[in-house]
């Protein structure tokens, strides 16, 4: 099928696009590059625009007459939602509503969104399911839920279909190479550990460790981005084949510590990860972990990445070889030489980076 994605030249969805080229399905990338990156879409045209602006949206349907939209374009800071929440709003809950309309005007049924746990809020119980109460804490986390109310009140009134995909941690890049993650500013744990250990970001701040954990710090459920990725392909062919509408966790229901995090970036990296020890989050939970039986049963997905470490090396290769991350490092002074030690052929670093991707 043809499958407009909007946002597909952000993390997830130009890992997206490049599976469903693999699929057999034409990607149609729509993206205003406010975060995205230009040279990620590689599989199929980019057309510039903005979900908010009803013309350029218009114009893409027009060109390209999908037959299924794929939903990624939105702001993503839980922190920055909470200081500016208008603005998550008018463009997570207001865009996904024009792209809505969009496919009304153009006779598009199906849409799969790209949704997250935050929907849940804080758990009462653990693993969580997709019968747990969504109850968010933050307006990231009520902009998703809204995005997802707004596509079952779409499909009772008008027959739209839909997927929401709630996924946990997004982690890991491209194994083969070709795409990564590039934010700015940065703020997930894997990036930013690897930045650390190899001296082109600040140190790794660990944000408490007296929590009930086995270790003191907090746990989370890390998903590789290329499994989402297949997620997605997978809702695609479920809508494209009739299949009803629902809503999924993505996780691997395995939880990872953030010490457990360092010491893996350490051991594939073979730096030392600076750390620096700091007060919990206020509303930050210990343990996040979720059950995903119902994406098998009714999608037939199930993660080929579960353990930590192949993701975090696949990640790592990734920052080691990627031009940009290799030039800020080298702009840094004395991490020139920790990112030098991790690049030599004779160093421990991508021996272990070598053999963590041969385990995946």
């Amino acid at each position: 099928m043809r499958v407009l994605v909007t946002g597909g030249a952000g993390f997830i969805g130009s890992h997206t696009c490049k599976a469903l080229a693999q699929a057999g399905h034409t990607p149609i990338v729509f993206d205003n590059l406010s975060t995205g990156h230009a040279d990620a879409v590689r599989w199929g045209p980019l057309h510039t625009g903005d979900i908010l602006d009803p013309v350029s949206l218009d114009a893409a349907f027009i060109t390209y007459r999908p037959e299924l939209v794929l939903h990624f374009a939105a702001l993503a800071y839980v922190g920055e939602s909470v200081v500016d929440p208008a603005r998550y709003y008018r463009v997570n809950v207001a865009g996904t509503l024009s792209l809505l309309d969009a496919m009304r005007r153009h006779g598009v049924s199906r849409i799969v969104l790209s949704s997250s746990c935050a929907t849940y809020g804080i758990p009462a119980t653990l693993p969580i399911s997709e019968a747990s109460p969504q109850q968010p804490v933050n307006p990231y986390g009520f902009t998703k839920l809204a995005t997802e109310r707004l596509a079952a009140d779409y499909e009772r009134a008008y027959g739209m279909r839909w997927i929401a995909l709630r996924y946990f941690n997004a982690a890991g890049a491209d194994p083969e190479g070709e795409l990564g993650e590039r934010h700015a500013p940065e703020t997930h744990a894997i990036p930013l550990a690897i930045g650390a250990a190899l001296g082109s970001a600040p140190p790794f701040r660990v944000m408490g460790t007296d929590y009930p954990t086995p270790d003191g710090s907090a746990v989370r459920d890390y998903v590789h981005v290329t499994d989402l990725a297949d997620a997605h392909v997978r809702a695609v062919d479920h809508l494209g084949h009739g299949g009803p509408s629902g809503a999924f966790n993505l996780a691997t229901g395995r939880g990872t510590s953030v010490l457990e995090l360092i010491d893996a970036v350490a051991a594939i990296t073979g730096c030392t990860v600076p750390v620096i020890h700091a007060a919990r989050r206020a509303g930050d939970p210990p343990e996040l972990y979720a059950n995903a039986a119902l994406a098998e049963q009714v999608l037939g997905w199930r993660p080929r990445f579960v353990e930590i470490a192949p993701m975090v090396a696949t990640a790592a290769r990734w920052f080691m070889t990627h031009t940009e991350h290799t030039q800020q490092a080298e702009q840094t002074g004395p991490a020139q030489e920790t990112l030098h030690d991790s690049l030599d052929p004779a160093g421990a670093g991508p021996v272990r980076l070598a053999q963590s991707l041969d385990q995946r």
